[in-house]
């Protein structure tokens, strides 16, 4: 890949920064509205559904963006598709605005390159990570680290674009691999909107405690992961 010119580089690295910040403004000038949008189910669920027929398409686009920037964690926006439109479709249009917010990180990655890169995720993560695509049998470990809660799955998919993967089936497996996180999230929604408090609490615990564990012991993960993609690599 040729190396954009030092302007180039500038540009590229400032790009992803300059999105959040433009994005920052927006919510700050806009604050009173989106509260009042955003301040309970629903509400949310009230705003989205007056859409009518194109609330499938604005929630997929929320969800798109979620991927995009990935600042807002994204089980956010699935409990909110289980709550809004029930466990199959909710998980059906989850996947599908995940699918594409994936598609659009990968070829930002790809186009935009590694300076960009180095502002969305830090240069010693990169080359950790690249380990993991280094060979084809060692591709396993990387599509592993899209199950494990903790990891951050939406930055990687800018990563994926740079490295020697394949469109397609990135986009198919880490899809497939979000899955189990997925189906949690809608349920939840799903039971919080047919009132089986139950079930929603104890699943929300589980997803609590899923994600603090990831997140302790995403390191060590890693690590076994890592040592997994370099025996594979062997």
């Amino acid at each position: 890949m040729k190396k954009p010119s030092s302007p180039g580089r500038i540009f590229y690295a400032a790009a992803f920064p300059a999105l959040i910040i433009c994005l920052g403004v927006l919510v700050f000038v806009f604050r009173e509205p989106l509260w009042n949008v955003f301040s309970s189910p629903e509400r949310i669920r009230e705003w989205v559904t007056g859409f009518g027929g194109k609330a499938p398409l604005v929630f997929m686009a929320l969800q798109w963006l979620q991927v995009v920037i990935f600042i807002i964690p994204g089980e956010v926006t699935q409990v909110a598709g289980g709550y809004l439109f029930g466990f199959t479709r909710g998980l059906l249009l989850s996947l599908a605005g995940i699918a594409a917010g994936s598609a659009f990180n990968f070829w930002a990655g790809r186009l935009l390159g590694f300076p960009f890169l180095k502002a969305v995720i830090s240069e010693q993560r990169l080359s950790v990570y690249r380990n993991f695509v280094s060979t084809s049998k060692a591709k396993t470990a990387f599509y592993l680290l899209f199950v494990i809660p903790g990891i951050p799955k939406d930055a990687l998919s800018y990563a994926a674009g740079m490295w020697d993967l394949k469109f397609l089936p990135f986009i198919l497996l880490s899809s497939v691999c979000r899955i189990p996180g997925i189906l949690g999230s809608v349920l939840i929604g799903d039971a919080v909107a047919g009132k089986k408090w139950f079930l929603a609490v104890s699943l929300g615990a589980a997803a609590v405690v899923l994600a603090v564990l990831g997140f302790i012991f995403k390191e060590q993960i890693r690590t076994v992961l890592l040592r997994i993609a370099k025996k594979k690599k062997n």
